[in-house]
């Protein structure tokens, strides 16, 4: 299938997700009741963890989430340009990142790819949608279709090789392959904290575009081709 690739179609992804409340507290109550019971099926899981003090992990679940970040990244000639859809406002960013999918990508030849994107980031971004009463884009609507017709690549599902025990970090590939990523950053296990403490989110938005970035230095590398050069990488 790579060989076959051209890159000027896709689109590279990447997604930073919170818990939908600053803290457990301010649930509403039917959610504190749903989100204890989805708790208790959590692992791993310490012995005195509560529903309470399990909460900072909501965010990576739609139902209990929202995106806060959703940084894409396309080849333009020889550059690679990074847009980042973002703010507090959910419905807005995700408005704005359906009108770039609908007008840009939605082509039979346009594809999506992400890190570990066919179990998060795509179904987390459509779930989301639908939950904010917003149509599905074509792209990522997957009603009746055959796995093969799928428009996604996922850099994760591709580094398997059909080894489903596999499960390997973008950090870890990164590393692996040489690729430069900035050492002075955040990490997934802070988003929470940066969003909802810091408030800090400009912080995020950079996160999420270096991996972004990362996702698409992968790919290159899967199908043997130079790593993308710092001069030609602009955010827009």
């Amino acid at each position: 299938m790579l060989e076959k690739l051209k890159l000027e179609d896709v689109l590279f992804l990447d997604i930073e997700t919170v818990p939908q409340y600053p803290d457990f507290n301010q649930l509403p109550e039917n959610f504190k009741t749903l989100w204890a019971r989805k708790t208790e099926r959590l692992q791993p899981k310490e012995e005195n963890d509560t529903a309470e003090t399990l909460y900072p992990r909501a965010g990576i679940y739609a139902e209990f989430g929202k995106i806060i970040c959703i940084s894409a990244g396309y080849f333009s000639g020889k550059q690679f340009r990074v847009k980042s859809f973002y703010g507090d406002d959910e419905r807005i960013l995700l408005e704005d990142f359906s009108r770039t999918l609908n007008r840009s990508f939605n082509t039979p030849e346009k594809l999506l790819c992400a890190h570990n994107g066919k179990e998060f980031d795509f179904p987390y971004i459509s779930r989301r949608l639908l939950i904010n009463d917003l149509p599905l884009p074509k792209i990522l609507n997957l009603q009746g279709k055959k796995p093969w017709e799928v428009p996604h690549l996922d850099t994760m599902e591709l580094w398997r090789f059909g080894d489903y025990k596999q499960f390997t970090s973008l950090a870890l590939l990164t590393a692996i392959f040489d690729i430069p990523s900035p050492k002075d950053d955040i990490d997934g296990s802070q988003v929470y904290h940066v969003y909802w403490n810091d408030k800090n989110l400009e912080r995020i938005v950079k996160y999420c575009q270096k991996d972004t970035v990362s996702v698409a230095q992968i790919l290159m590398r899967y199908m043997g081709l130079p790593l993308i050069k710092e001069e030609n990488i602009v955010v827009v």
